[in-house]
C-alpha cells in the first residue's frame, strides 16, 4: 500500500501518523481522566449535601414538621446541580418534596447506610435519618440515637459535568488539531526540501538518458545528495568519453564494412548455389530411398507371401525347415529396410506420430510374445510385471512404442547368455488426465561399460564391433528408439554395470483414454480357488497378480506332488482347488511323469493349465492327454488367460459369450477388385483373399480396371501404384471422374504400395484414395481393411463363400430368421428363445422409424446408437442377415467410411424380418 508513496508523501506519512497517534492516545488519556475526576467530585459533593442537611432535617422529621420541610428542600435546591429533593417518614412515606419528579430509580434501602443509584442524567442519594442525627444539631434527646427518624432523598443532575466535559474535550481536540497542522506545515517544508533537488535529479539522468551527455546537476546544501549529483557528473562523462570512442569505433567499422561487401555478396552467391545442390540431393535422396523400397519391398511381398501360403501346404520337415530359414531370413531384410527408412524419416523430420487408444499391458505382453520363441532357444525366462496402479487406457502410438520395446527386449535377448528378461511398467505420477509412466526392460547380461553407454545411441554403432560378434543388426535401433521417444516427449536412459546387466528405462508422458475392462472374467472366476506351481519368482509374481485380477485366491505351491495332496484334501471341502497353473521345468516335469501326475490332479477335481516355453510345446503337445491339461506358452498373455479359465470353469456361460461377441459373419461374401501389373503380387493378393472367403476379380492394368469398375460394383478395390501406362493415381481419378458424372456412390480404393515415405502417402490420398497397405502385406491386414471399408467379414482358413458367380448372378444370403440358432444362443431354453425375439420384434418397427428419421436429418451420432442397439438386440436371437447388416452398417459408421449402400440393406432387413414374423407360414412356403 506505501510502495506507490513518493518521498513527499512518505515525510508526511512518518511525521503525521506517529504525532497523530500520540495526540489521540494522550488527549483520550486526560480527557479520560478529567470526567473521572468531574464524577467523583459530583459523587462526593452530593454526599456531602445529604450528610449536611441529615442533623438540620432530624428535628424536622421527628416534629413532622411539613412546612419548614419544604423550606428546607426548597432552599436546598438553591445548591449547584441538586435537581430534586424529598424528605420520607420511617416507612418511607412522602413528607415534602422539592423540584421535578426524580429520573432515577430509587436506591435500596440499607439501614445505617447511604446508598445511591446512577443513571445517564443523574445520581440519586437515599439516607437515613436517626436520634444521633438530632444530638448533632443539639436537639435530640440522648436514649434516641438508635430511633429512625425518616429518610433523605437527593437527586443530583449530571448536566454540568457533562458541559464541562463537552468543553474539555473540545479544547483537546482544538490543540491536537493544532499540533497536527503545524507538524503537516513542517512535514511539507522538509519533504520540499527534499523533493526540489531529486526532481533536478531526476531531469538531469532523464537528459543524459536522451542522449544529452553534457548535461551536469549542480551542488545542494546537502552532503549525501552532493555526493549523488557528483556521481551522476562522473557517469555523465564516462558515458561521454565512451560515446565518442564508439563513433569513431562505429566509423572505423563502416569503413571496414564497405570494403568487405563484395566478399559478402560473392559468398551469399556460393551459399545460394550451395543450397540448391543440398535440395537437390535431399530430393534425390528422397526419390532414391522411395524407389529402392519399392523395389525391394516388390520381391519382398512376393517372397514372404508365398512362403507363408507354401507352409500351409503338405511338406516334409527338411522342406518346412527350409521354409522357415527363408522367412527368417526376409523378415530380417525387411527389419533392416525399415530401420534405414525410419532412421532417414526421422531425421528428415517427416515422422508423424498417431494418437489413437490403445492398451498398455496387450502391448508389452504381444510384444513379448513374439519375442519368446527366440528368448526360449536360449532357455531365457520373459516376465511382464505391470503394476495395478498403472493405467492401462492410454493414447499414443502403439506401433511405434511396441517397436521401441521390440528393439530394447530384442536387445536383451541378444546379450544375454542365461538368466531372465523383465519388463517392468509403472506410474511415476498420477496428473489427473495424463500419467507419467516408467517402462523399463531389465536383463541379466553381459552388462555395459561407461564407455560403451556413451556411445550406445549413437547411428552405426554396436556395442561389440569385433569380427567375431554374435549379435547382428545395422546400429540403429537404440537411436531410432531414442529419437522415437523424443519424439513423444519423454526420454529414454540406461543403468548397467559391466558383467552384472542392463536396465534399459523409458519415462513418457501420455493421456488417460476410456477404460475398456471387462468385468466378465472376474463376475464368473471371483472367490474361486487357483493353485499356482511356478520355480522362477518373478513370473510367479506375474501369475499371482494376474490371477488376483479376475477375483482368484491364489495358493502357492512348490511342487506338484505337494499340490495333488492338497487337491484331494479340498475335492469336498467348501474351498475346493478348481484350476492348476503349473509351469513346465523340463528338468522336474519330463512329458511322460507329467501326464501321470496330472491324470492324478484331474481326479481330484482340479483342472490343469500348463504354461510352458515356445520351444517345448511340441514336445509336451504330443505327449499329453488333452482331457487332462490345457498348454499355453510362455509368457502368458492376461486376455488369453482369463479366456481359458472361463472356457475351462465356465465352459457354457464362455461359449454363450464369445458367441455374443464374435464379429457376426457377414450376410455376403465381399467381392474384390485387384490391380496389379505384378503377375507374382496379382496372384499373391487373389490367393489371400480367396482363400478367405472373398469373391476376387483380379487385373493387371489401369485400363482393364476401369473397364471391371463400370461394368459391375465392386465393395472394394486393391490398387497398385506404380503400374505402366495409367498407374494408380490415374486410375483412381478416373474412377472418381466416372462415378462423378454417373452419380454413383464412392466405393473404397485402397492402394498397395512399397513406399514407405509419408509424402507418398499423403499424395495418394490426396488423389482420391481412401487408405493404403505398405507391401510386404499380410491376410490379417487385408482382413482388417476389408472389414473396416465394407463392414463384410473375411475368414482365415477355408473359404465359407462358393467361388465368384457369373456377372449379374446373386450370392448366396444368410437366413432372415433361423429358429435353430436362437435356440442354440438360449442355451437349449426354447421359451427363452421366443421371449427374446419377441422383445426384438416388438421394438423393431420403432426403430426402423429411428433409423430412417437419423439418415433423414443427417444425425450420424443418433444414427450410429440406435444401430448399436439393435445390433445388441440382434446377437441374442436367430436373426442373422439383420445381425449381419447391424454389423456391416456399424463399422462403416464407425469409420466415417460410405454407408448408404450398407444402410439401404439394413432397412431391407428389417422390413423382411418383420413381414416373416408376421406371416412364418407364407414365407416358410415361399
Amino acid at each position: 500500500m506505501f510502495d506507490n508513496l513518493g518521498i513527499k508523501g512518505r515525510v508526511l506519512l512518518l511525521t503525521l501518523l506517529p504525532t497523530s497517534l500520540l495526540a489521540l492516545v494522550l488527549g483520550s488519556y486526560f480527557v479520560y481522566v478529567q470526567l473521572a475526576q468531574m464524577n467523583r467530585q459530583l459523587t462526593e459533593r452530593g454526599q456531602l449535601l445529604v450528610e449536611h442537611l441529615a442533623p438540620l432535617g432530624a428535628r424536622l422529621l421527628a416534629a413532622r414538621d411539613t412546612p419548614l420541610l419544604e423550606r428546607l428542600a426548597i432552599q436546598t435546591l438553591e445548591q449547584t446541580d441538586v435537581r430534586a429533593l424529598s424528605l420520607l417518614d420511617p416507612q418511607g412515606a412522602l413528607l415534602a418534596h422539592a423540584g421535578p419528579r426524580m429520573r432515577t430509580e430509587p436506591p435500596e434501602r440499607l439501614p445505617n447506610q447511604l446508598t445511591q443509584v446512577s443513571s445517564v442524567s443523574a445520581t440519586r442519594f437515599l439516607l437515613p435519618v436517626y436520634g444521633h442525627h438530632r444530638q448533632l444539631g443539639g436537639h435530640a434527646p440522648l436514649n434516641e440515637n438508635d430511633r429512625l427518624l425518616g429518610w433523605i432523598e437527593l437527586e443530583l443532575s449530571h448536566q454540568g459535568t457533562l458541559v464541562q466535559s463537552y468543553r474539555s474535550l473540545l479544547a483537546s481536540l482544538l490543540l491536537t488539531l493544532g499540533g497536527l497542522m503545524l507538524s503537516a506545515l513542517l512535514a511539507l517544508r522538509m519533504s520540499r526540501a527534499i523533493n526540489e533537488p531529486l526532481e533536478q535529479i531526476s531531469h538531469g539522468v532523464a537528459q543524459i538518458r536522451d542522449g544529452q551527455l553534457h548535461t551536469r546537476l549542480p551542488t545542494f546544501a546537502s552532503r549525501e545528495l552532493d555526493e549523488l549529483a557528483a556521481g551522476i557528473n562522473r557517469m555523465a562523462e564516462s558515458l561521454q568519453n565512451a560515446n565518442e570512442e564508439l563513433q569513431l569505433s562505429v566509423e572505423q567499422a563502416t569503413e571496414d564494412l564497405r570494403n568487405t561487401m563484395e566478399t559478402i555478396e560473392v559468398q551469399n552467391i556460393e551459399l545460394s548455389l550451395a543450397r540448391k545442390e543440398a535440395l537437390e540431393a535431399s530430393r534425390i535422396k528422397s526419390e532414391f530411398l522411395a524407389n529402392m523400397s519399392h523395389e525391394i519391398r516388390t520381391p519382398l511381398n512376393g517372397i514372404l507371401g508365398f512362403t507363408g501360403l507354401l507352409q500351409k501346404s503338405g511338406l516334409n520337415g527338411r522342406q518346412q525347415d527350409y521354409l522357415a530359414t527363408i522367412e527368417k531370413s526376409a523378415d530380417s531384410l525387411l527389419a533392416i529396410i525399415n530401420e534405414i527408412l525410419d532412421f532417414s524419416k526421422i531425421e528428415a523430420g517427416k515422422l508423424v506420430l498417431d494418437q489413437v487408444p490403445f492398451n498398455l499391458r496387450d502391448l508389452i505382453q504381444d510384444t513379448l510374445t513374439i519375442l519368446a520363441p527366440a528368448a526360449h532357444e536360449k532357455q531365457l525366462e520373459l516376465v511382464s510385471l505391470i503394476y495395478r496402479d498403472t493405467p492401462q487406457a492410454l493414447v499414443g502410438d502403439p506401433l511405434r512404442l511396441k517397436q521401441v520395446l521390440t528393439n530394447l527386449v530384442s536387445n536383451a535377448i541378444k546379450f544375454t547368455r542365461s538368466g531372465s528378461i523383465v519388463v517392468r511398467a509403472m506410474l511415476e505420477e498420477d496428473l489427473g488426465d495424463h500419467a507419467q509412466l516408467r517402462i523399463s526392460v531389465q536383463d541379466s547380461g553381459v552388462g555395459l561399460s561407461e564407455t560403451e553407454q556413451r556411445t550406445l545411441f549413437q547411428a552405426f554403432t554396436q556395442v561389440d564391433n569385433s569380427s567375431s560378434r554374435q549379435a547382428g543388426g545395422t546400429g540403429l535401433g537404440l537411436v531410432i528408439s531414442k529419437r522415437l521417444i523424443e519424439q513423444m516427449g519423454g526420454e529414454i536412459g540406461v543403468s548397467s554395470e559391466s558383467g552384472e546387466g542392463a536396465e534399459f528405462w523409458v519415462l513418457l508422458n501420455l493421456p488417460k483414454a476410456a477404460a475398456d475392462g471387462d468385468e466378465l472374467p472376474r463376475a464368473l472366476l471371483g472367490g474361486r480357488y487357483a493353485a499356482l506351481l511356478e520355480s522362477h519368482d518373478l513370473a510367479r509374481q506375474s501369475l499371482r497378480h494376474q490371477l488376483e485380477d479376475c477375483g482368484m485366491q491364489v495358493i502357492e505351491f512348490s511342487s506338484l506332488d505337494t499340490l495333488i495332496e492338497e487337491a484331494a484334501l479340498r475335492q469336498h471341502g467348501s474351498a475346493p482347488l478348481g484350476i492348476a497353473l503349473i509351469g513346465i521345468d523340463t528338468r522336474e516335469h519330463p512329458p511322460e511323469r507329467l501326464s501321470r501326475q496330472l491324470w492324478e490332479l484331474n481326479q481330484q477335481g482340479c483342472q490343469a493349465l500348463l504354461l510352458c516355453p515356445t520351444t517345448e510345446q511340441a514336445l509336451y503337445h504330443a505327449s499329453l492327454p488333452e482331457n487332462y491339461g490345457h498348454l499355453q506358452a510362455k509368457p502368458v498373455c492376461t486376455r488369453k488367460l482369463q479366456r481359458t479359465l472361463t472356457d475351462l470353469l465356465s465352459p457354457r456361460v464362455q461359449r454363450l459369450e464369445q458367441h455374443a461377441a464374435s464379429p457376426v459373419a457377414s450376410s455376403r461374401a465381399p467381392r474384390l477388385l485387384c490391380v496389379d501389373d505384378n503377375p507374382a503380387n496379382l496372384m499373391l493378393v487373389q490367393t489371400l483373399l480367396g482363400d478367405m472367403g472373398a469373391q476376387v476379380r483380379a487385373v493387371d492394368n489401369g485400363y482393364d480396371a476401369l473397364r471391371a469398375v463400370q461394368q459391375e460394383r465392386f465393395d472394394l478395390v486393391f490398387m497398385d501404384v506404380q503400374m505402366p501406362g495409367m498407374n494408380g493415381r490415374e486410375t483412381t481419378e478416373a474412377i472418381r471422374q466416372w462415378e462423378t458424372e454417373h452419380r454413383q456412390p464412392p466405393m473404397p480404393i485402397v492402394a498397395l504400395t512399397a513406399h514407405a515415405l509419408a509424402s507418398e502417402k499423403r499424395a495418394l490420398l490426396q488423389c482420391g484414395m481412401d487408405d493404403y497397405l505398405t507391401k510386404p502385406i499380410s491376410e490379417r491386414q487385408l482382413a482388417q481393411v476389408v472389414l473396416k471399408w465394407t463392414g463384410l467379414a473375411l475368414h482365415n482358413g477355408e473359404p465359407v463363400e462358393p467361388p465368384l458367380p457369373e456377372r449379374g448372378s446373386a450370392a448366396p444370403e444368410l437366413l432372415v430368421l433361423d429358429p435353430a440358432e436362437g435356440l442354440r444362443l438360449a442355451a437349449g431354453k426354447a421359451d427363452l428363445a421366443a421371449d427374446m425375439l419377441a422383445m426384438l420384434l416388438d421394438s423393431l418397427a420403432a426403430d426402423q422409424q429411428a433409423i430412417r428419421q437419423a439418415r433423414a436429418s443427417n444425425d450420424s451420432a443418433a444414427l450410429l446408437e440406435r444401430i448399436h442397439r439393435l445390433h445388441g438386440a440382434t446377437r441374442y436371437c436367430g436373426v442373422p442377415q439383420l445381425r449381419a447388416a447391424c454389423q456391416r452398417s456399424e463399422s462403416l459408421l464407425k469409420q466415417n467410411a460410405p454407408a448408404s449402400v450398407a444402410l439401404d440393406e439394413l432397412d431391407a432387413a428389417i422390413s423382411r424380418l418383420a413381414e416373416q414374423a408376421a406371416h412364418p407360414a407364407s414365407e416358410a412356403a415361399s
